[in-house]
């Protein structure tokens, strides 16, 4: 009985995994950005609530599911053409639960034409205990394009008592510019993530942690960052070279962390921050 049923209950678990897929391009014209095509499939929606608005086009992306689990796979895919200027971010923080195998992926792809400006400003990803994300993060940019690229993590809510004890996150950002990579990390937590954490030279007991990501950036973006030391609540760092910047955040909670990223975020985007940030 048992090995007759095994496959059935397979069968129904793929078939309820959470799929979706959202592909579109924005493009300038007399100095509107407007959406040019967009292609959703599964429980993934994008809207546009400024659209025809002079400037800065906004996109919020949907997730119908309301999370995400082993399993489920998401692919996102954002083409900003010539002299457009996009900001996205989510209708909330994207929650990701535990697996009892499975991973969960994330696949992001940007590109960005000359001129165009995208700031990349998904609100906080919250993982669960027993966790298994891979996302990975592919980025080009035409030679004068910009770019402003945020992404947060915190681990468990610490508010509601929650830990981390094990999972598995692998984090893998890559930026080409005209082709040639200039930007590479890859971030891996593996096995006991809470004692991972406590080490000192990794996050010295933090729960909560942000990578920023500016090109162009350099010298004044330092100076602008490292000005504001006094008024951040948590650990930030920034360095700079080659004509780009990076700011890490660590915090010992996801509030902690928001305050700081936001701080950070105002002072190095000439943009107001999407007003979902405000909620």
């Amino acid at each position: 009985m048992t090995s007759v049923n095994a496959p059935l209950r397979n069968e129904t678990f793929d078939a309820n995994r959470a799929v979706g897929r959202i592909k579109f391009a924005v493009s300038q014209a007399l100095g509107v950005t407007r959406r040019r095509r967009v292609h959703e499939a599964g429980s993934l929606r994008v809207r546009f609530p400024n659209q025809d608005l002079p400037g800065t086009l906004d996109a919020v992306i949907v997730n119908t599911a309301g999370g995400m689990t082993g399993g489920d796979r998401f692919d996102i895919d954002i083409e900003v053409a010539a002299g457009a200027a996009l900001v996205v971010t989510t209708a909330a923080a994207e929650k990701i639960h535990r697996s009892l195998a499975p991973n969960t992926e994330i696949a992001v792809r940007l590109e960005v034409g000359s001129g165009g400006m995208l700031a990349w400003l998904p609100q906080e990803t919250i993982v669960f205990d027993q966790v298994r994300l891979r996302r990975s993060i592919d980025i080009d940019l035409a030679p004068d394009a910009q770019l402003l690229l945020a992404e947060a993590v915190i681990f468990g809510r610490s508010a509601m008592g929650e830990t981390v004890t094990s999972g598995e996150l692998l984090d893998r950002w890559r930026v080409r510019r005209s082709g040639a990579l200039v930007f590479a990390e890859t971030v891996r937590l593996d096995g006991a993530v809470t004692e991972t954490l406590a080490r000192r030279a990794i996050a010295a007991g933090g729960v909560a942690v942000a990578s920023v990501l500016k090109i162009p950036g350099g010298k004044d973006d330092m100076t602008t960052i490292r000005a504001l030391a006094e008024n951040f609540r948590g650990e930030v760092g920034i360095s700079a070279w080659n004509g780009h910047a990076a700011v890490r955040l660590v915090a010992p909670s996801g509030e902690i962390l928001r305050h700081d990223l936001m701080m950070a975020l105002r002072a190095l985007h000439s943009h107001p921050l999407p007003r979902l940030w405000m909620n």
